[in-house]
């Protein structure tokens, strides 16, 4: 089972899943691939622990405070090669910025291979089911472009402000 909570934030609304109480989505209101992949019953419950927790990391990351990703217990869903993605994002720090280039010599690195397509990391990065907490929107593009965010660019943009 699938449980859901709704948060309000500065962003819009946002829709946050958890299963056996691990947060496995986390999605801006109109946010391409909302809920997918996910075949299992869903339901809206509100006192489901790690909910309440990533409430109260998101309050804090609205306030301006840097809360720890490992603060949350997270399990986003998806291939090997998007877990490899996101366990790159989870380590860009707060305040900067890198490039699907930069995420792709990294995978090529881990995996001994001469080259990774960056734009098989775009769409890693663009699948991110655990958004603004696996922080995809400080991807940017070469020469920092700012490019799709699944969420939209102006929220991509008010993220980046943070």
């Amino acid at each position: 089972m699938i449980y859901t909570s709704n948060y309000k934030s500065p962003v819009g609304s946002i829709l946050i899943a958890s299963k056996d109480n691990k947060l496995i989505g986390l999605w801006i209101e109109n946010q391409k691939h909302y809920l997918s992949n996910f075949n299992e019953e869903i339901s809206q419950k509100e006192n489901i622990e790690i909910l309440e927790k990533t409430k109260k990391w998101l309050d804090r990351y609205f306030n301006g405070e840097k809360p720890k990703i490992d603060e949350l217990d997270i399990n986003p869903i998806g291939s090997e090669f998007r877990k490899n993605v996101w366990e790159i994002l989870k380590n860009i720090p707060y305040g900067e910025v890198t490039t699907y280039n930069d995420i792709a010599k990294k995978i090529a690195k881990q995996k001994g291979i001469a080259k990774m397509s960056a734009q098989a990391v775009g769409g890693a990065v663009g699948h991110n089911p655990i958004s603004i907490i696996l922080p995809c929107h400080r991807v940017v593009g070469a020469n920092g472009n700012l490019t799709g965010y699944a969420g939209g660019i102006k929220k991509k943009i008010e993220l980046l402000k943070l």
